[in-house]
């Protein structure tokens, strides 16, 4: 009888579109690791926004791997090859996983801001006491130093992803999907309890069947009319009981 009333209570369909976020991962954490500076990117679109004076609706997010070197840049349509470059400019952070600035995993010496060269700083003072073949020895010096500062900063990033992802799993709630199963998605964007919701407003869309699986807990799903939707990752699904 109890096992009869959880069916019956678990197929009901308001209570399925209308629940609650599952706010505990379905995997561990999957660290990315990039080795060098430039190895590796994470690009993000954010948008579509309120048009901008430049008639901008994307922003386009990229961080870098190794270094955390942030850019961002507006975009009036879509991603193409040549919406973005990176021109590493001036750093305005310092990167707590690797205990050193972007620019100076990627130089081997900290840039040298404006306000230093209109009131000199101790080490400008000093740049500018040497002689044009001291620079030079000065410069080659820190260039063979960089290896090491950057195996230095790899140690620091294990160790950081390593406490991150200890923290990370302990609230890890597995949860997979097989190919032909339902499951409901997240609507998106994702609804708020706050700030201007219609709190009768369904959380989930679907059902979905889903189609394929990934590794990492990423499936494709396909939608009763035949829209394929993802790759999703599968903490924005949930399994659906008909």
């Amino acid at each position: 009888m109890v096992k009869d009333c959880v069916d019956f209570a678990r197929r009901c369909q308001a209570c399925q579109f209308h629940g609650n976020f599952i706010h505990q991962p379905p995997e561990p954490l999957h660290p990315t690791v990039a080795s060098w500076p430039f190895d590796a990117w994470g690009l993000d679109i954010v948008g579509p926004l309120p048009k901008s004076s430049g008639r901008h609706i994307f922003i386009l997010a990229a961080t870098h791997y190794f270094s955390k070197w942030a850019e961002a840049v507006p975009l009036r349509e879509g991603l193409t090859s040549s919406n973005w470059r990176s021109t590493l400019g001036i750093p305005n952070y310092f990167s707590n996983s690797q205990q050193a600035t972007p620019y100076a995993l990627v130089y081997g010496v900290e840039a040298v801001l404006p306000l230093e060269c209109q009131i000199p700083s101790l080490r400008i003072a000093i740049q500018e006491g040497l002689s044009e073949e001291d620079n030079v020895r000065f410069r080659l010096e820190e260039l063979e130093a960089l290896d090491e500062k950057i195996l230095e900063a790899q140690q620091r990033i294990e160790c950081y992803q390593a406490r991150l992802s200890k923290a990370f799993n302990k609230r890890v709630r597995p949860r997979s999907f097989q190919i032909g199963e339902l499951v409901l998605a997240v609507r998106r964007p994702i609804i708020l309890t706050h700030g201007g919701q219609r709190k009768f407003t369904s959380k989930w869309d679907g059902p979905y069947v889903v189609r394929e699986v990934y590794t990492n807990g990423s499936y494709k799903l396909v939608a009763e009319d035949g829209l394929k939707v993802g790759p999703i990752n599968g903490k924005y699904l949930k399994r659906y009981y008909a």
